[in-house]
C-alpha cells in the first residue's frame, strides 16, 4: 500500500529529454505565466492529459451520468462552457489551465504589475480568495470564486494599492512612462 507520508508524483517526465522544440516551447510558457520549474508545466500537462484521457473513454464507452460529471467539473475549473460537450474538452490545452492559476488570475486582475510580483504577492500571504488566504501560485481558481480575489484586509500592499503610491503609482497613472524602455 505505501506509506501515506510519500504521496504519488503529480507529474510525468517527458519521453524525450533533449527535444528542442517542447524545451523552446516550455521556456515561453514559463516566460508568459511567471513559472519557476518545469513540474508546474508538467502538473498542468498531467491535468489535462487526465480530463483529456476521461473524455475518450467516455466516447468509446458512453455514460451521460459521467459524461455531465465530467463537464461540469472542467466548466467548474473555468476550461470549457456551460454548454460544452466532449469534444470541448478534448480540445483544451495546458495553456488554458495555466490561465486559471491564482498567480495569472491576480495579475490579470491587476492586482500586480507582474506576473512575477503577482507569485511574491501570494506566496507572501498578501492574496486572498474568498475570504481565505492562499499561499500556492499553482492554485487553481474555479470561476465561483474568481471575482472574490483580492488583498488580505491586513496586508500591507493593500494600502499601498489603495493610496495609489510605490509599487502601483504608475499603474494608476496610466501605466509606462513616455519614452520607451532604458530612459
Amino acid at each position: 500500500m505505501g506509506d501515506p507520508r510519500k504521496l504519488k508524483r503529480k507529474w510525468k517526465s517527458p519521453r524525450k529529454r533533449w527535444d528542442a522544440e517542447r524545451i523552446r516551447e516550455e521556456r515561453k510558457l514559463m516566460r508568459i505565466y511567471g513559472l519557476r520549474r518545469k513540474k508546474e508545466i508538467r502538473r498542468a500537462e498531467e491535468l489535462v492529459r487526465k480530463l483529456r484521457r476521461r473524455a475518450r473513454q467516455l466516447i468509446a464507452n458512453p455514460d451521460e451520468e459521467a459524461e455531465k460529471i465530467l463537464i461540469r467539473k472542467a466548466y467548474e475549473m473555468g476550461l470549457v462552457k456551460e454548454d460544452a460537450t466532449l469534444d470541448d474538452i478534448l480540445d483544451i490545452t495546458v495553456k488554458d489551465l495555466l490561465e486559471r492559476r491564482l498567480q495569472t488570475l491576480v495579475y490579470r486582475k491587476g492586482l500586480a504589475r507582474t506576473i512575477k510580483q503577482a507569485r511574491q504577492f501570494i506566496v507572501h500571504g498578501h492574496i486572498v480568495v474568498d475570504g481565505q488566504r492562499v499561499v500556492s501560485p499553482g492554485y487553481i481558481v474555479n470561476i465561483d470564486k474568481e471575482n472574490s480575489i483580492d488583498f488580505h484586509p491586513n496586508s500591507s500592499v493593500k494600502e499601498m494599492y489603495e493610496k495609489g503610491f510605490g509599487l502601483f503609482a504608475e499603474q494608476k497613472s496610466g501605466g509606462e512612462q513616455a519614452g520607451g524602455e532604458g530612459s
